[in-house]
């Protein structure tokens, strides 16, 4: 089979035991019938027993609770108006450090209380003089009831506040969507020679019988492919671009569970009081912050008078261009990833004079950008990861995938690496990226293993707005899902977080796919408190 890298084995290394070019070019005239049903790459994967047990087990981690079998009508549907919060015994003694339960209730369009869960929601606690806030933990009890737990971290009064993201049938047709059409959005490329140009559309999987270019990578195995254009040559390819959303994906009965304001991020409210006050605890136990960095220890912060406080390591606040300046110096800083860690490149650049972009000619938004500091030796470089990737035009000689850029890093000391992968991964099946993260897991271990004193941070999620469209294509479900994925992978290995989901959910901002400078200038204190630590 021309199309699927072998592993000979759990650990093998990327290079030798990959197909050939030679293999690869002659599959391009290979357009018969038999070798089209290899073209969804996520299902022809060669899996170790290892990798497949892995696989498994981080698919059965995010599989949803689903409804009833049959379709349900919309007005049997979970309805946020009619349904409610209590707080579990609201006029208890609280103090800094306990637990706060509130229960959910559900109920449909007719006032009638569900008998099942699936609802996807969004829970914080807060307390808005003091610019405090933190995420809950929610517990699906399958009955219509869900638990949801919080963390008491600040002391005055607290106000709960609950939202229903989407309701349990909704999730369905996310869920469809998912694995039925991974083409909702689709890429397309420019190939050229001379004056003469042609373009075609791209994708990870492309359906039908016409003759197809295979891009795939040949180190990673990463498939993607492009309907081979007419009259020129795949070699001729110069650029990926975004093509285009797909319209007309619902039904009329479907497109009911997507309404603003009806039933897409509208706040529950409380049948009782919706807030509690918090005493302070007798003395200040500091043993709490002594915890090993845990990817899944919820919450893993909360706010303060705006500032992240997180609860695994001790962040510092670099309020100052200078004390940034001073963490920097002599080192080499790469970020990788999507728009959301360009924006760290874009507020290092605005806010640290010395940091001066240099110009590289790169598509604005892009990229690939640098910056350098010759006085104090530092150079910052972003770089945007490969394919599915709907930016506008990135050259083909530029998409270049993270797992092979971090095998061309030296590494060491003075090397500081920060990546995000995410929000252009959520129309595909979870698959696509598992292989991606297994893939970039493979690189940073191989770089660890062979520069143990780099510094690797991993940028999470975040949540957004959603509307009727987004929720289709970029849904904070979607989103949820390949974070608790990414999480699982990474943990365990030497990396550190960045925990952009809980800074994004438990801010008082409205929900934005690019949160506001308050929110990034978070992300990057606790970014730079991983370089230079606070020698506490």
């Amino acid at each position: 089979n021309l199309f699927r890298p072998q592993h000979l084995d759990d650990d093998t290394v990327s290079g030798s035991n990959w197909i050939t070019e030679d293999n690869v070019q002659r599959s391009l005239s290979q357009t018969t019938k038999t070798a089209r049903k290899l073209y969804c790459g996520f299902k022809q994967q060669t899996l170790s027993k290892r990798e497949q047990a892995e696989q498994e087990s981080l698919l059965a981690a995010v599989q949803w609770p689903k409804p009833p079998d049959g379709k349900i009508a919309f007005v049997q549907s979970t309805d946020p108006a009619h349904s409610d919060f209590v707080i579990v015994k609201p006029s208890g003694f609280f103090k800094v450090g306990d637990q706060l339960e509130v229960l959910v209730r559900m109920k449909d369009f007719e006032g009638k209380a569900k008998q099942y869960g699936g609802d996807y929601l969004q829970a914080r606690i807060h307390s808005p003089l003091l610019k405090a806030g933190a995420t809950g933990r929610i517990v699906d009890c399958h009955n219509g009831l869900y638990k949801v737990f919080f963390t008491l971290l600040w002391p005055g009064e607290v106000k709960v506040s609950v939202s229903l993201v989407h309701p349990s049938e909704a999730i369905q047709v996310l869920l469809r969507l998912r694995e039925e059409r991974p083409d909702r959005v689709y890429f397309k490329s420019l190939f050229k020679s001379g004056r003469y140009s042609e373009t075609t559309e791209c994708n990870i999987c492309l359906p039908g019988d016409l003759p197809v270019c295979n891009f795939t990578d040949l180190y990673t195995g990463e498939p993607w492919f492009c309907y081979k254009p007419r009259k020129l040559s795949c070699a001729s390819r110069i650029s990926h671009a975004k093509g285009g959303y797909q319209k007309g994906l619902l039904t009329q009965e479907e497109s009911l569970f997507f309404q603003s304001d009806v039933n897409i991020k509208k706040p529950i409210l409380s049948s009782g009081p919706d807030s509690v006050i918090v005493k302070h605890k007798a003395f200040t136990d500091l043993s709490s912050m002594d915890r090993a960095e845990d990817p899944t220890v919820s919450p893993s912060g909360y706010y303060y008078e705006d500032q992240w406080r997180s609860r695994t390591h001790w962040i510092h606040h670099f309020n100052k261009s200078d004390d940034i300046t001073k963490c920097l110096e002599g080192k080499l800083i790469h970020l990788f990833g999507d728009s959301t860690i360009r924006q760290w490149f874009e507020y290092l650049t605005a806010f640290v004079p010395d940091l001066v972009e240099f110009n590289l000619g790169s598509p604005k938004n892009v990229g690939p950008f640098m910056a350098v500091d010759l006085k104090h030796n530092i150079l910052l470089k972003f770089r945007c990861h490969g394919p599915p990737i709907r930016f506008s035009t990135v050259f083909s000689s530029e998409l270049r995938y993270i797992a092979n850029e971090l095998n061309g890093i030296v590494g060491g000391r003075n090397t500081v690496i920060a990546i995000t992968i995410w929000s252009h991964f959520s129309t595909f099946p979870v698959e696509v990226y598992i292989r991606r993260l297994r893939n970039i897991r493979r690189s940073i271990i191989q770089l660890l293993d062979r520069s143990p004193k780099t510094l690797i941070i991993i940028r999470t999620a975040n949540v957004q707005e959603l509307g009727p469209e987004v929720s289709l294509f970029n849904s904070d479900w979607y989103s949820f899902q390949l974070d608790s994925v990414m999480r699982k992978m990474f943990s365990g290995i030497a990396v550190h977080f960045v925990d952009a989901w809980e800074m994004s959910l438990a801010h008082y901002l409205p929900h934005n796919l690019h949160p506001k400078e308050v929110i990034v200038k978070n992300q990057i204190d606790a970014f730079l408190s991983y370089v230079c630590p606070l020698q506490t």
